[in-house]
């Protein structure tokens, strides 16, 4: 497997000259970050040795090389679900192969369902935890030593001094943000009324199909993430309605632009 990232790192290096200090993971209809980026080269996935392809329509699926905030970056356009079929280790493959790129941070972004009685449709709310529901790991198997250790530490699985600047910088660009738990599950279904209520009772503040895969291994080799939320439907008791994917692409889109602003600014400060 460490052949395999290492092969798609040569062929990426072989295509851009950019050196990426900063990944970007972003979600179901929160691609448009990408317009703040000064875009030097562009891959597609398909293109890359051993690279997953993105199968939701949503994922436009190429790594986008550029500049953001002062600092060059390397963006996934389109993530991997472990709903399309990937497995965990291919879901995390680009993760990996962003640290042999050169990250020293990971942005996270995603679309999720509320089951917090506080939070409204739209809001942003970014991840100080993580609950982990999915049914594999993806560091189950032999380890990687060369990339991280056996047992991982996971006492801090969101960078606490990142979450405090970018709470200051919403304030002072006066967006609304909240700070939550957030569960992952398989997906591809919503959940049902009752699975709402069992992911609150947990401890969850929300719930989606991605983000804590990639912020596991992202935490094995020892990168800081951040990770924002836009909630695009409720799972709350008396607030839950029929949602397609056309209704929750449609929120995030519309609350895009304030988590942009906090990613760009955050981004350029840390």
């Amino acid at each position: 497997m460490l052949q395999n990232f290492k092969e798609a790192h040569d062929y990426i290096k072989s295509q851009t000259g950019v050196e990426p200090t900063i990944g970007i993971i972003l979600g179901t209809g929160l691609g448009g970050l990408v317009k703040e980026i000064d875009i030097i080269d562009e891959i597609s996935y398909e293109e890359i040795p051993h690279f997953p392809v993105s199968t939701v329509q949503s994922h436009t699926g190429k790594l986008i090389f550029g500049k953001l905030g002062g600092k060059e970056v390397v963006a996934m356009q389109g993530r991997f679900h472990f709903y399309e079929g990937y497995t965990m280790k291919e879901v995390t493959f680009p993760v990996r192969v962003m640290k042999l790129l050169g990250i020293e941070r990971l942005f996270v972004s995603n679309a999720s369902g509320g089951v917090n009685p506080a939070f409204e449709i739209g809001e942003i709310m970014i991840q100080d935890d993580h609950i982990d529901l999915f049914p594999a790991h993806p560091l189950i198997g032999k380890n990687l030593d060369e990339l991280g250790p056996r047992f991982p530490d996971m006492s801090e699985p969101y960078d606490h001094k990142m979450i405090a600047l970018a709470k200051d910088i919403a304030k002072e660009f006066d967006i609304k943000v909240s700070t939550g738990v957030y569960a992952g599950l398989t997906g591809p279904t919503l959940e049902t009324p009752a699975e709402y209520k069992y992911v609150r009772a947990i401890g969850a503040d929300t719930v989606g199909m991605s983000t804590v895969p990639e912020v596991i291994v992202a935490k094995h080799m020892g990168i800081p993430c951040f990770a924002i939320s836009i909630i695009t439907d409720l799972g709350v008791p008396g607030k839950i309605k029929e949602v397609s994917v056309e209704d929750v692409i449609a929120v995030a889109n519309a609350s895009e632009p304030k988590m942009t602003i906090i990613m760009r600014e955050l981004i350029s400060r840390v």
